[in-house]
């Protein structure tokens, strides 16, 4: 039963209605009538009657849909139909960046795959051969690399180890799946004399801002993008990684997906405020409020609070820090290396001039000690030639 009455607020009128949903538990939703309450109680009381019935039938909808149908049997189950369900399962558990992840390689290409090779096949029916053999497709027909056959492989097991555990399957087939050999990073970054000229051919354009912070900072684009004012401390000259910005494209639709959370715990850290960097900042903040007074109310109010915006205030998106990242390199005939190689780069000059590697773990906001010397160690070459030829005089002669 809907129950409800009028209630004056401001001087309009108000529905407010009273009812227990499915769940059981007790709703009592208010909505302005639009109506002022001199002379208009009549059509308010009619508002009234019409929104119990409404919300009554909106109600009875929703018990039949409710109504769940017998299950089938673990049996009958096939193999695409499970991966779809656990994929709409997914879109609730985890990130919107996440979720788009899993949806690419579960739609795009492992449902896909098993189709066109095991029609039809039940889930109970998959075996650690067919992935193991989706796995060689994809390596030598799919022209993919080991690294993202492993990121299949995560996906595919955490479906599968989710079956396992509902009693779908009796074990785990992904589990006896012999995964490609991880790829060891290769780095292509830009040395001393490299870095010194980009930083002089950016000065004034809209990249100056990514590549500084990427290049002498170690930021990741994400927290580029993400940089706000009020994570400067101009007085202790300092600034705080605490806030990411991240794009997503799900189901064709591109969109922004802005968080209060940094990629991991060590990732939110406290960076020191450079002069050179001061300085540039503050050139950055008269030219916002120059812009904004010159757009009036043409300027984009969305991003207020955000640091990386153009002249119209809109945030420079973390595609567009690539895309011109690219083509300024392009414009003077500088060598192709990635936006993110930026960050190599600032890890790599640090190892070669005697930082420690928990220091340049900080630095980069890496949660654990081994992915930064998994990552930088071996960049330096250098270091290679200084103990060979420190031991040089050892080594005996013809």
């Amino acid at each position: 039963m809907v129950a409800g009455h009028l209630r004056e607020k401001n001087g309009y009128y108000y529905i407010i209605l009273s009812y227990t949903d499915l769940q059981g538990r007790r709703k009592t939703p208010s909505k302005n009538t639009g109506l002022p309450v001199k002379g208009n109680k009549k059509r308010a009381e009619a508002m009234l009657l019409e929104a119990r019935i409404n919300m009554a039938e909106e109600l009875e909808r929703l018990m039949e849909a409710a109504t769940i149908p017998e299950e089938p049997s673990p049996d009958d189950i096939p193999f695409s139909s499970f991966m779809s369900d656990w994929l709409k399962m997914m879109k609730n558990s985890v990130e919107l960046s996440t979720y788009a992840g899993y949806k690419q390689s579960v739609e795009k290409k492992i449902i896909p795959w098993f189709d066109k090779h095991y029609p039809g096949i039940k889930l109970r029916d998959v075996k650690a051969k067919h992935i193991q053999d989706y796995y060689t497709f994809e390596m030598n027909e799919g022209g993919v690399t080991a690294n993202t056959v492993i990121h299949y492989h995560a996906n595919l097991r955490k479906a599968l180890q989710y079956a396992f555990k509902t009693g779908l399957i009796d074990l785990n087939p992904a589990d006896r799946v012999e995964r490609p050999r991880r790829e060891p990073f290769v780095g292509n970054i830009y040395n001393a004399k490299e870095l010194e000229q980009l930083f002089e051919v950016v000065k004034g354009d809209i990249i100056e801002l990514g590549v500084i912070l990427a290049a002498f900072y170690g930021l990741r684009r994400s927290e580029v993008v993400g940089l706000k004012w009020d994570a400067i401390d101009f007085e202790q000259k300092t600034f705080t990684i605490r806030h990411v910005v991240t794009a997503v494209t799900l189901d064709g639709k591109y969109s922004l997906v802005e968080k209060d959370r940094t990629k991991t715990k060590s990732s939110c850290r406290t960076l020191p405020l450079v002069p050179p960097f001061e300085k540039l900042l503050i050139s950055l903040k008269a030219k916002q409020e120059e812009n904004r007074k010159r757009c009036g109310n043409s300027y984009c109010k969305e991003y207020d609070g955000y640091i990386y915006v153009n002249e119209m205030g809109e945030l420079v998106t973390p595609g567009y820090i690539s895309h011109r990242f690219s083509a300024i390199l392009e414009k003077n005939g500088m060598r192709h290396i990635r936006y993110h190689d930026l960050r190599h780069s600032c890890a790599s000059l640090l190892y070669a001039n005697g930082v420690s590697l928990k220091d340049i773990q900080e630095w980069l906001g890496h949660s654990n000690i081994s992915t930064t010397a998994n990552i930088y160690t071996h960049l330096d070459f250098n270091s290679k030639v200084a103990s060979a030829n420190a031991i040089l005089g050892y080594y005996p002669t013809a």
